[in-house]
């Protein structure tokens, strides 16, 4: 009951949820395609999420003898195409590994979770389901996973499981930094972007995991959390 899966889990916003959870005493189980380059604080298993026996696989060996009962869905890739340049490819790739493999790993949970009345699913999903230039594939993968929050959230409630998701904005992760180093134009025009003048950090999304993954959190679900120093609000 107290072990969390998490994608996703071994670079940036998911390795810091990977750290936080294990930290508090949850056992942590980590999935990505790429080794850990520190120490992980759990158990790794390798797999390509965005191949659908790989993730069938993965998922029968993480849940073989116990169910699972707390699910974080991280994994996914944003490849930045203006709307003219994008091909469908892009945006087959996009939408499966955010969206088919959440689908996947949650189909797979949901009978343990129901067989012991109790379970926790969030979803990493992103500003950029407000709209974000470029992001045609990557909006439309984050916004068709809020769809998915709130829908697990109704067909759940009843059986004791929640379904929530955590919507980061700029996060000065690895990644965002080799896009947009520090001091460069696409830093400014980030943090310009963020009410609260800053980036956020790793550690601030996996904050609000944690919570969402609690016992306090029983009495909320298809709720989306902006983690973002207010970037998604309207009147500026």
């Amino acid at each position: 009951m107290n072990d969390v899966l998490i994608t996703g889990a071994t670079k940036g916003i998911g390795l810091a949820i990977s750290q936080r959870l294990a930290k508090v005493g949850y056992g942590v189980i980590g999935i990505a395609r790429s080794a850990p380059d520190e120490e992980f604080p759990g158990t790794f298993l390798q797999c390509d999420l965005s191949d659908v026996d790989d993730t069938a696989r993965m998922v029968e060996e993480a849940t073989r003898g116990r169910a699972i009962c707390r699910v974080v869905n991280n994994a996914g890739i944003a490849q930045p195409q203006p709307i003219e340049d994008l091909d469908l490819a892009t945006l087959q790739r996009v939408v499966d590994l955010s969206l088919r493999a959440s689908v996947q790993v949650v189909q797979a949970l949901v009978p343990g979770m129901r067989a012991e009345r109790f379970g926790r699913i969030v979803n990493i999903t992103s500003r950029a389901a407000y709209g974000a230039k470029d992001r045609t594939s990557y909006a439309a993968a984050k916004s068709a996973l809020v769809g998915c929050t709130r829908t697990w959230a109704l067909e759940l409630a009843a059986d004791g499981i929640t379904s929530n998701a955590v919507s980061p904005g700029p996060v000065a992760t690895e990644l965002f930094r080799r896009a947009r180093p520090v001091g460069s134009e696409g830093e400014r025009k980030a943090i310009a972007s963020i009410p609260m003048g800053r980036l956020g950090t790793p550690e601030d999304v996996a904050a609000a995991v944690e919570f969402l993954l609690s016992d306090d959190a029983g009495f909320v679900t298809g709720h989306v959390l902006d983690v973002d120093g207010g970037s998604s609000l309207g009147g500026r």
